[in-house]
């Protein structure tokens, strides 16, 4: 029988979010952390030719920042090995901004309009065009949409008796979220991260929950979160079928 998985989300917009799977192991859980960074594709720019660079940094400088600017990918419209012509032209006195870039293909275009590629002199301009190309994060970093992935466990925290009169309560800082006796998730910084600001004065103990782990996703606009998640989960999927046609062919 398939394991089952409770997910809930704490926060989340489009670019980020804070959520809740219970039901994995330590193993399944980083399996999906890389999941998200390494196998979902988004497009970057790959082969540049600079027609007219006479601003102060070298091609091979600003060939790197442009491999790093986000491109929105609209995966269902395209295939690994997709190529979507960019191109840019900019003259001095003026900031290059990658909202600057014009594409071939209105569904990829620069995630964010203000990323500052370089700032032109009177007299200098800038000129290139590049192939964008869809890719995995584990054939480069560029490609990895996922710019964030991390997850810890669930912390329960029991609230016991009253300290001592005299007793000091030492800080107890914990990052993320924290489970209350009563089943409610509170994510830490509403209390600054230290417990003792939620429960002064009190005795505390703090242990993890089995098999619940917080995911804190943020994307790099190339898509949604939402979008990261589920892909990173389809691989995942489509992986363990594929184990398991080897194993029982």
């Amino acid at each position: 029988m398939a394991p089952e998985f409770d997910v809930e989300f704490i926060e989340a917009d489009e670019r980020n979010a804070r959520f809740l799977v219970r039901g994995l192991t330590p193993a399944l859980a980083n399996g999906f952390r890389r999941a998200m960074i390494a196998d979902v594709p988004t497009f970057s720019m790959d082969t540049i030719s600079f027609v007219e660079n006479t601003s102060v940094m070298f091609d091979e400088m600003i060939a790197l920042r442009l491999g790093l600017i986000p491109l929105t990918t609209p995966l269902d419209d395209f295939e690994i090995g997709d190529t979507v012509t960019v191109a840019l032209d900019v003259e001095g006195p003026a900031t290059a901004y990658s909202g600057d870039i014009e594409s071939s293909d209105p569904l990829v275009e620069p995630a964010d309009q203000n990323v500052p590629i370089i700032e032109l002199k009177e007299g200098q301009r800038l000129e290139f065009e590049a192939e964008a190309v869809l890719d995995h994060g584990k054939s480069h970093a560029k490609h990895q949409g996922g710019v964030s992935v991390g997850f810890r466990h669930l912390q329960q925290v029991e609230v016991g008796d009253d300290i001592g009169e005299f007793d000091d309560q030492e800080p107890q800082i914990l990052r993320g979220v924290i489970e209350t006796e009563d089943g409610e998730l509170v994510l830490t910084n509403e209390f600054d991260n230290d417990l003792t600001n939620r429960y002064p004065g009190k005795e505390l103990e703090v242990t993890d929950v089995p098999g619940a782990y917080v995911f804190h996703v943020e994307t790099d606009g190339s898509f949604s979160v939402e979008e990261l998640v589920l892909r990173a989960a389809e691989s995942i999927g489509a992986r363990a079928d594929e184990l398991h046609d080897a194993v029982t062919a």
